[in-house]
């Protein structure tokens, strides 16, 4: 049984009556990374946590290609700032598989290598609230990825890192979708985005205003809005 495809039709999240993403029709498929771009307040947080369920939808559907309660199970959220639970390393890692039953020792020795893997081996018995802000990401994405989730929902999750902790996370999460995990997430960073996108969103006032490959999207933008906002212009 797949996850995907996901298909999206009308779908709108509200706060306090107000649209924060929507209505939003769009389809997500095959393999790679798809990246959401757009200005601050476009709704892309809204968006992810809409699609992965954390958001009430309010209006339209969320369809996936197995029961609701299936691919709850094989996805994974990462925020822009981690939620570090008190705990050690290791046992933040292994947290996501002792609550899908898997043995302690065996949750133990799948999370410590997810923890070799992104270099916090040395820390693995430290509390997790001690980690730097570049450690406790990679902390969260090798939670996430522990899993082995088909889908992975980033939110920024490189913000206000610093460049070689940047570099690192790139390359788990490229790694991640060569193995076959689904990548969608959402980045500020333009530099980041070509790096890294296979397709891309493009939200503006919640609304997806272009949706598709990224070359095609980074070398001929469609709209007047993503033109803008390609060109570094200010957009409203």
């Amino acid at each position: 049984m797949t996850l995907l495809p996901l298909n999206v039709r009308g779908a709108v999240t509200r706060r306090r009556g107000k649209i924060l993403a929507g209505p939003i029709d769009v389809r997500l498929e095959g393999m790679g990374i798809t990246i959401v771009i757009g200005p601050n307040g476009s709704g892309k947080t809204s968006l992810l946590r809409m699609l992965h369920g954390i958001a009430r939808l309010s209006e339209g559907g969320i369809e996936w290609a197995c029961p609701m309660d299936e691919a709850r199970k094989r996805q994974a959220f990462v925020f822009q700032r981690p939620v570090v639970l008190h705990r050690s390393v290791l046992a933040n890692v292994a947290f996501p598989l002792r609550l899908r039953g898997v043995a302690r020792g065996v949750a133990r020795e799948r999370a410590m290598a997810w923890v070799r893997r992104v270099g916090l081996d040395e820390m693995a018995d430290r509390p997790g609230t001690d980690l730097s802000g570049g450690e406790s990401q990679k902390l969260a994405i090798a939670r996430a990825l522990v899993i082995e989730p088909d889908l992975v929902f980033l939110d920024e999750p490189c913000a206000s890192l610093d460049g070689s902790a940047i570099r690192e996370i790139e390359a788990l999460l490229l790694e991640a979708a060569a193995s076959g995990t689904r990548i969608v997430m959402s980045t500020h960073d333009m530099g980041q985005a070509r790096r890294l996108a296979d397709e891309i969103w493009f939200l503006h006032r919640g609304r997806l205003h272009e949706s598709g490959p990224a070359a095609n999207f980074l070398t001929d933008p469609q709209t007047p809005s993503a033109r803008a906002f390609l060109n570094g212009d200010i957009v409203e």
